[in-house]
Order: structure tokens, then sequence, then C-alpha cells
């Protein structure tokens, strides 16, 4: 998808089998926030950066444009993050 409305992106790495991924990938896609999917069974090496990234082997991770990221995030944690980011109003 396209970059958030702000001209910075959201990055979620994520899987297909995974349902955290598609609830997370829904919620982003309903409140029209712009986020780059990297599909880590399309692109196995990007597992291994998600991994850098979050410390752990669980998906999905989100990362902000901040920098900062979340792992497994609630509905309520990802909404939270927006806003502190002023990408959700």
């Amino acid at each position: 998808m396209a970059n958030a409305a702000n001209g910075t992106a959201i990055r979620v790495y994520g899987a297909e089998w995974c349902g955290d991924c598609r609830r997370t990938k829904r919620q982003l896609e309903g409140l029209a926030i712009g986020f780059d999917y990297v599909d880590l069974e399309a692109d196995p090496a990007a597992a291994g950066e998600a991994q850098l990234i979050s410390g752990r082997q669980n998906i999905p991770v989100v990362v902000y444009p901040d920098g900062t990221h979340h792992v497994e995030p609630s509905n309520a944690e990802v909404e939270a993050k927006l806003r502190e980011l002023a990408i959700l109003a």
C-alpha cells in the first residue's frame, strides 16, 4: 500500500496464515492508513529483518515512522500509537 497520509510509512511484517497479522492489516485498511506490508512467506529473508527489529520471532511486527515498533499489538495499541504520532486524528 501507499505511504501514510502524512508522507511517512508504516511497515507491517506478517504472513497470511497469521490471524493477528490479518487483523492488523484489516485495522489499518479500515482506518485508511497507508502502510507497506512485507509478506514473510513471499520474502523469507525479511523474517530476519523483522527479528532484528523486534528481538523476537513473533509477528506481526509493526514499525512506525518514529522508529518504534510493536510486536503482536492489539488494535487499541496500534490506534493509540497512530494518535500519538498524529497519523490518526
